[in-house]
C-alpha cells in the first residue's frame, strides 16, 4: 500500500456502491429504450412512469391517429383553440384573424360559424358550462365570457364580462390555451412563452349562486421552469385523473402532467409516431370528449383525432 493510498471507508463504501447503482440504473434505462422498438424516441421519465404512476393516467403512448390532416372545410383563417361541448357533443374552434367561432362535429364536419366582434386576437376557447363559454384573447390578454345557444348566429363581446391578467408582459406571447377544472371551479390559463406560465384562475368565469367567489389568481414557478417544452399552445384537464395535458407547437408534443406537475408520459406529433404519416405542422388546439379521443387542430385549418388502442 502507498502512503497515498486508503482502504476504503464504510461510508466510502457506500458512495461508491450507490454511484456503481446509479450507472447500472441508467445504463438500464437506455438500453430498454434502445431494444424495445415501442420505447424508441420515449424519454427516461415515461418509463418511470409506466412503471409506478400509469395506473391513473390517460396512457397517451397508447394512443393511434385515425383522422389525419383532415382541412377544415370553408374556413379561410386560421383555427385556433379547442373545446368540446358535452351537451352538444359537438366542437368550438376559434379563428385569429377574422374572428370566429366554428362549430365541428366529431369528425371534423363544419356544423356553423359565428362571426365575433370585440375581440384582438383571440386564441383559445373553452366550454365552461351548458351555453357559457370562456375566450382567451393573446393580444389583450384578457378572459372574455361569451354565450351561445341555438338561436346565436353572432357574437359581440364588447359588453361581455372580461377578465384582464396583465402580467409578464412580452408582445404577442400571451394567453394560448384554456382549461376548465368543473370539480375544482378553476380555470387553467397557459402563457405561450417568455416565460411559460401556467396560471390558475378561481373566481371567473361566474356560474351564478347567491355570492360570487372572490377572484384569486397562482401559479407554480418551479413547476413551470421544469415543463418539457418549448413552448404552450393549448391544455386540457382532465377529470377522470386530474391530470393536465400540455400541447406545444414548437415540441410537436402532448405531455401529460399529474396533480403535483410532474410529467407522465407523451403523445410525439411527428411523423413516424402514433401512426402519422406526417408531423403535425403548427399545433394550436387541444381537447378530448367523453369516450377519451383526443382532437387536435393546427394551421392551416387541420382537423385530428386519436383514440386508444387497447
Amino acid at each position: 500500500m502507498t502512503p497515498n493510498s486508503f482502504p476504503a471507508t464504510p461510508s466510502r463504501f457506500r458512495h461508491r456502491l450507490l454511484t456503481v447503482l446509479l450507472l447500472g440504473s441508467v445504463v438500464a434505462t437506455f438500453t430498454l429504450l434502445a431494444r424495445n422498438p415501442a420505447l424508441q424516441g420515449v424519454w427516461p421519465w415515461e418509463v418511470q412512469a409506466s412503471v409506478g404512476q400509469m395506473g391513473s393516467a390517460i396512457g397517451l403512448a397508447d394512443y393511434q391517429v385515425q383522422i389525419e390532416a383532415m382541412p377544415i372545410i370553408g374556413v379561410s383563417s386560421d383555427v385556433s383553440g379547442l373545446t368540446y361541448d358535452p351537451d352538444r357533443r359537438t366542437l368550438f374552434a376559434i379563428t385569429n384573424k377574422r374572428p370566429e367561432i366554428i362549430e365541428l362535429s366529431l369528425q371534423g364536419e363544419v356544423l356553423r360559424r359565428l362571426p365575433v366582434s370585440g375581440l384582438e386576437d383571440p386564441e383559445a376557447i373553452e366550454y365552461i358550462a351548458p351555453g357559457l363559454y370562456v375566450i382567451a384573447d393573446e393580444r389583450l390578454q384578457a378572459l372574455v365570457e361569451v354565450r351561445i345557444d341555438e338561436a346565436t348566429t353572432a357574437i359581440d363581446t364588447k359588453s361581455a364580462r372580461r377578465l384582464s391578467i396583465g402580467m409578464e408582459r412580452s408582445g404577442n406571447r400571451g394567453f394560448e390555451g384554456l382549461a376548465y377544472d368543473r370539480a375544482g371551479d378553476r380555470l387553467f390559463v397557459a402563457k405561450e412563452k417568455k416565460p411559460m406560465r401556467i396560471y390558475e384562475v378561481s373566481g371567473f368565469p361566474s356560474l351564478g349562486g347567491t355570492s360570487e367567489r372572490p377572484l384569486h389568481i397562482t401559479n407554480d414557478a418551479k413547476r413551470d421552469a421544469a415543463l418539457p417544452v418549448r413552448d404552450l399552445s393549448s391544455l386540457y384537464f382532465d377529470a377522470a385523473s386530474g391530470h393536465l395535458l400540455l400541447l406545444s407547437d414548437e415540441s410537436r408534443l402532448v405531455v401529460e402532467l399529474d396533480a403535483q406537475g410532474r410529467p407522465l408520459a407523451r403523445l410525439a406529433l411527428r411523423k413516424g409516431r402514433h401512426g402519422l404519416v406526417k408531423s403535425v405542422p403548427q399545433a394550436e388546439g387541444l381537447s378530448m370528449d367523453d369516450a377519451g379521443r383526443l382532437y387536435v387542430v393546427s394551421e392551416p385549418n387541420l382537423f385530428y383525432v386519436f383514440s386508444r388502442q387497447n
